[in-house]
């Protein structure tokens, strides 16, 4: 596809792994089959936050935008990217020697080469095991103490070894950073577990760099619940 739906992109910094806190330009998608009530790109799927009208960038187009910025690393992320083919804007990107990251669900096969594959899944739409064995790291959303469990256990029905081999963060979703119940959940399981299960935060909105760079998007499409 030499064109994409595109909700906004911009220049930030975020990343978990040995990427934390690096800047990076950042591409969002347009479309995401998978809803969550908490998610902060409400835009991406949320009706009354959509742009009135869908901007279909070029590959290359984008590509001069990430040269511009002085970015080494792009990001790919929606909504859920993989619903669209990105084999010519990671290959192009590559090709200007920009390293390409994927953010994924991990619910839909993935079109494109990646450098760096990070599946943050979703329990309304379970990843896939292929998906999940591409993975350089699980980025998983805390949002009730139970859903640990229910996610490890996709992890663990996909037969990815176990202790885990490679970084598995769990973050407090963001309209529950400070609810207590969900931070010793995930201290408690930090704590507990072999392997490479890490406790996670989204380090860039304690510096307010989203606001800053692209204007407040509200929580689920709700303003009630924070930005």
């Amino acid at each position: 596809m030499r064109k994409l739906p595109i909700y906004e992109t911009f220049h930030t910094f975020q990343g978990e792994g040995v990427y934390t806190g690096r800047r990076a330009f950042f591409i969002r998608t347009m479309g995401c089959p998978v809803k969550c009530p908490w998610c902060d790109s409400a835009g991406t799927w949320h009706q009354d936050y959509r742009p009135p009208k869908i901007h279909w960038r070029s590959v290359g187009e984008l590509v001069e935008e990430v040269k511009s910025s002085g970015a080494r690393i792009c990001v790919i992320t929606g909504g859920e990217p993989a619903v669209h083919d990105l084999h010519f804007l990671s290959g192009e990107l590559h090709e200007s020697g920009i390293q390409v990251h994927l953010e994924t669900s991990g619910a839909f096969e993935i079109q494109g080469e990646f450098d760096w594959i990070t599946v943050s899944p979703k329990k309304y739409r379970p990843p896939l095991e292929k998906v999940l064995w591409m993975a350089d790291e699980i980025k998983i959303i805390v949002e009730e103490p139970d859903d640990i469990d229910l996610y490890i256990k996709m992890l663990l029905d996909a037969h990815l070894p176990y202790p885990f081999r490679f970084p598995i963060w769990l973050h407090p979703e963001w309209g529950h950073r400070d609810d207590p119940k969900i931070l010793k959940a995930i201290n408690d399981y930090v704590m507990g577990e072999p392997g490479e299960i890490r406790a996670g935060y989204q380090i860039h909105k304690l510096y307010h760099i989203d606001p800053e760079v692209r204007g407040k998007v509200p929580l689920g499409g709700d303003p009630s619940r924070g930005f």
